[in-house]
């Protein structure tokens, strides 16, 4: 049932849109990423605030701790929540917090937004679906499960593509789980995998209500322009919505472009008018009342030496904040940077691959060996998709061996027994430092799905204290330390030998997965 390869004449490009290049990173001063906040709100936060979590069980406790301590808002936005007896046990701890809500005195304070894809959390007759309804039916003022379905999957198309099949076409990916002001960034999704033997990264920004605020109104924004589920598990779209695949295409993702600009415009609005009250505040000729005040409130903040930038993508509504960032990165790293840059499904996107290949920094690309691929040993098909990606990273390797540079960018395998590895992301060292200033984390994975298809955000994280950029240099060497480095003789193992028909069909579906 190869239907992929009944894809590629069916689809219908994304709308094209016409961006402006961000300028060019400033070479002066301790912040050199301060051209980031022309495009995205800029939080400046205490790197007291940030924590580094490096384990799939330290991340599922976490989620539980968090779940059962939230007080106003339970926000989590993922592809998908699994079926298993973990995520039941989650489930739970979301019921037992509502029933504590709702047994205080007044109206309950506390409300839970679910935001997960259409299509992979409808797959099966058990789902996300049908582990949420409950909470649905016992708590209808209080939760709200939003599905969002991509408007590219409609039509003959959407009558012609089986379910799994469905999911290439483009998915809601975005991962994000915020409790009260606690915010948890990840790549990882809601599944048992995902809480035992998935390596992933996970980092958790406390005390953080600016930044818990944004990413609340970006899931309300997609939510918004999502299918809402229903307690009968049926789903139906807000009243005045357009349909996402059967009203008009260009409407809808008119829609969902303003709605989620409006959210990113008015956070950036926000913060500069706080950047302009803290800096007039914390002038010499400033009230000495009015800081006396503040003292005496306990409202005085720490100086921020860590800021915060949400990347933003989802090329379908003609938004593309994160594929600009990341390329401008990726140009502007200097000669003898450094550059650690994983991801689970090594498929980088051309004007990727260009930049690695002509720019002087040095790389370092950690990506899953076949058998620490999500997809190793799957049935059908997609038991092939490992074999695909070793075709993918051998055409890149050799054409890095053509132009001579593999001292300066060097890949390396991850592989652990019993692992599957999921981790995505970048830091950044500069030259002449140990120490990296600058991570991205988040949802993208690099690749053409990422740029083009899915729903994605990540932030940036870039700080001055030595500690937190300490703690991102120890999870990146915990990484790395489970890899080795490819060579020639890497490609000349048995199972590295890649059948013909996989090479032949990969480049037709390559930018599907």
């Amino acid at each position: 049932r190869s239907s992929w390869l009944l894809l590629a004449p069916l689809l219908t490009p994304p709308i094209p849109v016409i961006t402006a290049p961000p300028c060019s990173l400033c070479p002066e001063g301790a912040h050199r990423f301060q051209w980031i906040r022309n495009l995205v709100p800029e939080f400046g936060i205490s790197s007291s605030h940030v924590k580094v979590l490096s384990s799939p069980a330290e991340f599922y406790e976490l989620l539980k701790v968090q779940i059962k301590a939230a007080k106003q808002r339970v926000v989590m936005a993922s592809l998908y929540l699994g079926t298993g007896l973990l995520e039941q046990e989650l489930v739970d701890c979301l019921e037992e917090t509502l029933e504590k809500s709702l047994q205080s005195k007044g109206s309950p304070d506390l409300r839970v937004s679910i935001l997960l894809d259409y299509t992979r959390g409808s797959r099966g007759r058990k789902n996300s679906r049908t582990m949420l309804i409950p909470l649905l039916q016992r708590f209808p003022e209080q939760v709200r499960v939003s599905l969002f379905h991509t408007p590219n999957l409609r039509g003959l198309l959407r009558l012609l593509i089986p379910e799994r099949f469905n999911e290439t076409i483009g998915l809601q990916h975005i991962k994000v789980y915020l409790f009260d002001d606690n915010v948890i960034l990840s790549g990882a999704n809601l599944s048992d995998l995902y809480f035992t033997n998935r390596q992933d990264r996970y980092v958790l920004l406390r005390d953080s209500p600016e930044i818990a605020d944004f990413f609340t109104e970006l899931v309300d924004a997609i939510g918004d322009v999502s299918l809402q589920l229903q307690q009968d598990d049926t789903v139906q779209m807000m009243e005045g919505m357009v349909h996402p695949y059967q009203g008009d295409k260009v409407a809808y993702c008119e829609i969902a472009n303003r709605r989620v600009m409006e959210v990113i415009n008015s956070a950036r609005t926000r913060q500069e008018l706080l950047h302009a009250k803290t800096f007039h505040s914390s002038q010499p000729g400033s009230s000495l009342l009015s800081q006396q005040g503040s003292q005496a409130s306990g409202s005085l903040k720490p100086e921020p030496d860590t800021w915060i930038y949400p990347l933003i993508q989802m090329k379908p509504f003609g938004i593309q904040i994160d594929e600009m960032v990341t390329e401008t990165l990726l140009t502007e790293a200097e000669r003898d940077a450094r550059v650690y840059l994983t991801t689970g499904y090594f498929n980088l996107t051309q004007a990727y691959m260009d930049l690695i290949l002509g720019t002087r920094a040095e790389y370092r690309i950690l990506l899953a060996s076949p058998e620490v691929n999500g997809f190793f040993g799957a049935k059908g098909v997609a038991g092939a998709i490992p074999a695909a990606y070793v075709y993918i990273e051998h055409q890149f390797y050799s054409e890095v061996c053509y132009l001579q540079q593999q001292e300066r960018v060097q890949l390396q395998e991850y592989s652990r027994a019993g692992w599957t590895f999921h981790a995505k992301g970048l830091w950044l060292y500069l030259a002449g430092s140990d120490l990296p200033c600058l991570t991205l984390i988040g949802s993208p994975n690099f690749g053409y799905r990422s740029v083009h298809r899915d729903l994605e955000a990540q932030v940036a994280i870039v700080t001055e204290n030595k500690a937190l950029q300490q703690q991102l240099h120890q999870e990146q060497e915990q990484l790395y330390l489970c890899s080795g480095v490819v060579s020639t003789s890497t490609f000349e193992q048995p199972n590295r030998y890649v059948k013909l028909w996989v090479k032949l069909v990969t480049p037709l579906i390559k930018n599907f997965f």
